[in-house]
């Protein structure tokens, strides 16, 4: 009925609902996906989730559908500007509210009243990244200059295990690491696709003090990235343990240091 009503009102909600009830369901079956701390994202009103990113980020696809299903709210996302370059990919990208992400148009999202996430760790975070979960994401503020500038609560997130549903060949991260850096090409063969367990966890939220400087927000950010991956996820992670863990006999609590 929710699905019908959404058609009768608007197609493409209800053709988003329906995409993102395939997804909720796909996420299920597949990997017991579920997630912890919704209720940290508002019901209403901006925030900036930022996240840790996976090889292939299908955390975002279950996050983007649960909220849309959930709390009938829209996620706008970054995307790396390669994506914006694939023949026939704008219109997609224009439809599910990808942006390239320059500080003025990801303040003009949240000061819409929009819900904007970034992965700070980028593209190299996710092709060369591994099971360690080590964050990649250098010097990088930008993200909050834009929290700062709009004046809006960063949220937190990791998804448990999500390195180890996808995952890129260490021979390929350690030979292909200096073509990336310099033509900006991923080119990485990706591996995995395994049903693994995947639970998505947000923190609570990050108040931007006015006083910080990009850099010291960014500090703050990056602590509570790290607390979020300590208190969750075994390191260095492991795809026979992630599979196990989709049976409650499997799982346990991870002991503090792990």
């Amino acid at each position: 009925m929710k699905l019908k009503a959404a058609y009768d009102h608007d197609f493409w909600d209800g053709a988003r609902k329906t995409l993102s009830a395939f997804w909720i369901a796909q996420g299920r079956i597949w990997h017991g996906y579920e997630i912890e701390g919704i209720e940290n994202i508002p019901s209403s009103g901006p925030a900036l989730i930022i996240y840790y990113h996976g090889t292939l980020p299908v955390d975002m696809y279950y996050v983007v559908s649960s909220l849309i299903l959930e709390k009938d709210r829209q996620v706008h996302l970054v995307g790396d500007k390669f994506l914006f370059h694939i023949p026939g990919w704008q219109t997609l990208m224009e439809v599910c509210k990808v942006t390239t992400g320059t500080v003025s148009s990801c303040v003009e999202v949240l000061k819409s009243g929009q819900i904007l996430s970034i992965a700070p760790g980028g593209v190299r975070e996710a092709l060369f990244g591994d099971e360690t979960y080590n964050l990649m994401w250098n010097q990088r503020s930008g993200f909050c200059k834009v929290a700062l500038q709009a004046n809006v609560p960063i949220i937190p997130m990791f998804t448990v295990n999500i390195r180890e549903a996808f995952r890129t060949p260490s021979w390929a991260r350690d030979w292909l690491r200096g073509i990336y850096e310099k033509s900006r090409l991923p080119i990485v063969p990706i591996y995995g696709f395994f049903p693994v367990k995947l639970k998505t966890v947000f923190g609570e939220p990050i108040i931007p003090d006015a006083s910080y400087t990009p850099e010291e927000l960014a500090a703050v950010v990056r602590i509570r990235i790290k607390d979020l991956i300590e208190e969750n996820q075994h390191c260095p992670g492991s795809i026979l343990r992630a599979l196990l863990e989709r049976f409650p006999m499997f799982r346990q609590e991870k002991p503090v240091g792990s």
